[in-house]
């Protein structure tokens, strides 16, 4: 599969794109983001895990815990960017995520 063709199959999920939403302002763990959603956390790496593949977000092991981050330093997250700009649903998202790195409640 090629990197523009796993790019679309990242952003084809409604899932991946609330992820994307949420890591727009900033970093999360797994179990962070599985807070917001109703499926299990091996659910949610498996979707963090398709992201990382497509160049979407990146992974830092901090201590014990894995944060991850929507990658902005390359085309494809630039595109996950603007796809956050543009798509209605992602804005209450992106402002949730916002609200979370300002109270430094993650």
């Amino acid at each position: 599969m090629s990197s523009i063709e796993r790019v679309f199959e990242a952003l084809g999920s409604t899932t991946r794109r609330k992820i994307l939403a949420y890591l727009s302002e900033t970093s999360l763990t797994a179990g962070d983001i599985a807070k917001r959603f109703e499926m299990s956390q091996p659910a949610i790496s498996k979707h963090l895990s398709v992201l990382e593949a497509a160049g979407l977000v990146w992974k830092k092991r901090e201590g014990q815990f894995v944060k991850y981050g929507m990658e902005r330093d390359t085309l494809t997250g630039t595109l996950a960017g603007f796809l956050q700009e543009v798509c209605p649903p992602s804005r209450k998202l992106k402002s949730e995520s916002t609200t979370l790195r300002d109270k430094g409640d993650h």
